[in-house]
């Protein structure tokens, strides 16, 4: 008689083929489901920001200058392209103008920055950036439209 110990395989050992096919294609729905309900529906607008670096890059050049923020939040460090997808972004006027909020952080703390511009050409003309800040809850006016 043979006494040889027969090792079933392990449940993932048995079913890993269909399991993380199925699983990517959950994580991938869900992904897409959280994006469109998060924003409104406005994935175009976020992909256009997320392309349009001056737009932001020129309004933390502005807010660096500005004492308060350099007192309340430090020195600015650049936005990365995953603030740009968290934020919010909404074009209007044929894509000439926007309302755009994203995450700042600076060497001293986080915040807010919060842009309102036109288009004149290639070059945006700001009307409003603020930034907002939570500790302490204050925000601070960068540049401000007097129209």
């Amino acid at each position: 008689m043979d006494n040889e110990l027969i090792v079933e395989k392990s449940w993932w050992g048995k079913n890993w083929k269909w399991f993380l096919p199925t699983l990517t294609l959950i994580f991938s729905l869900l992904f897409w489901l959280i994006l469109s309900l998060s924003i409104d529906g406005n994935v175009t607008d976020i992909a256009q920001a997320y392309s349009d670096n001056s737009l932001y890059e020129k309004a933390i050049e502005k807010a660096k200058t500005n004492q308060r923020v350099l007192e309340a939040i430090g020195e600015i460090e650049p936005i990365d392209k995953l603030a740009i997808l968290e934020g919010n972004a909404i074009y209007s006027n044929n894509n000439n103008s926007v309302e755009l909020s994203v995450r700042i952080k600076g060497s001293k703390g986080k915040g807010k920055m919060d842009i309102s511009a036109d288009k004149n050409g290639t070059e945006w003309k700001y009307k409003k950036i603020s930034i907002r800040i939570k500790e302490p809850k204050e925000e601070i006016q960068i540049l401000k439209d007097t129209i």
